[in-house]
């Protein structure tokens, strides 16, 4: 009994709907329906309940008791791991756009400025602990051997550099023309051996002939830079310059003289360098022969922040007194030949 009711039910119901499909009484109480919504919602009451339920926070905090942290965590720590995002990660890093990207970033003006600068600081710094290191040794060499050869007290401050600075300047002169000089023969060595038709080896005449070569150039190479800056690059890196009675300005033909002067020097054992020791001014026999000094200019370094004054006496460095200059130390020594 109950079954056939039911069905008679059914069957009514889907007949009301064929006929409500039929005659658009459907889609007349749906679009009636929505109209209502819409209206109610966009109603003044409506949005002024919304407003007090966020002003009030109890939505915010319906979303915070609706959100688990720990969930999200898990979530997102899942979605990292799974392999789908590791397939993710190599198309993007795969892609040409990925490319560009590192490519536009490498090539920014700020990134190469950035790196340039941390490679500047490292030299500078190097260079100034170099120099703070060298100009130390200078003093104490030079008091060791007044106290061994008795030439009096060696105590005195003095703005010429002694022989430990201008020994290691000159290294770094040397090594980077070595490094030059190896190149250069090296493909000369090349073009040689390709001449002779592959035979290997290059002849003793060759190797002395480059070698002559080579102490001249090297020899020019000082002559040129003593005469334009007063300085070599190691010099530079140390903080040293070529003066003359006070200038900056050493001239070609002193410049000249000193070159020449350097086998003198250099022959008996090194004495015209170790003479540096016992000079009561710092000097050479370079130096007594072309007239000039070598003084310490620490405002031409490039790890100084000072800006030098051309023509003139140097400044003084940042955070360091200026060494007065002296004449002769007290107890007297030994004048340059």
């Amino acid at each position: 009994m109950d079954g056939d009711a039911m069905s008679t039910d059914a069957e009514r119901a889907s007949m009301a709907a064929r006929l409500a499909g039929a005659t658009g009484l459907e889609r007349a109480v749906a679009g009636a329906v929505e109209e209502a919504i819409v209206r109610t919602v966009e109603s003044d009451a409506v949005i002024q309940a919304i407003e007090r339920i966020v002003e009030d926070g109890r939505l915010q905090q319906a979303i915070q008791r609706s959100i688990d942290p720990e969930m999200i965590e898990d979530a997102v720590r899942k979605a990292i791991e799974s392999e789908v995002s590791d397939r993710v990660w190599i198309e993007i890093l795969a892609s040409d756009k990925a490319q560009m990207l590192v490519e536009r970033v490498a090539e920014a003006p700020e990134v190469r400025a950035a790196i340039a600068q941390q490679g500047f600081g490292l030299v500078s710094d190097i260079g100034r602990q170099v120099n703070r290191i060298t100009e130390a040794l200078d003093d104490v060499l030079e008091r060791i051997v007044h106290r061994i050869f008795r030439l009096g007290s060696a105590e005195q401050e003095t703005n010429q550099a002694g022989l430990v600075t201008r020994g290691v300047a000159f290294a770094i002169d040397v090594a980077l023309y070595l490094g030059f000089i190896s190149i250069v023969s090296g493909l000369l060595s090349s073009v040689f051996t390709a001449l002779r038709g592959g035979e290997d080896g290059v002849s003793h005449v060759a190797i002395a002939g480059l070698t002559t070569v080579g102490l001249l150039l090297g020899g020019t190479t000082f002559v040129i830079l003593w005469t334009l800056v007063g300085q070599t690059p190691g010099m530079r890196f140390l903080g040293i310059r070529l003066q003359h009675d006070g200038s900056d300005e050493i001239g070609f033909k002193r410049s000249l003289l000193r070159a020449l002067s350097f086998p003198l020097a250099l022959l008996p054992a090194g004495l015209g360098f170790l003479w540096i020791l016992v000079s009561p001014r710092r000097h050479s026999w370079l130096d007594s022969i072309a007239h000039t000094e070598v003084i310490y200019d620490e405002a031409s370094a490039p790890w100084s922040t000072k800006t030098r004054e051309w023509g003139g006496r140097p400044e003084k460095a940042p955070g360091r007194a200026e060494r007065p200059r002296r004449s002769r130390r007290s107890g007297g020594g030994p004048e340059p030949p």
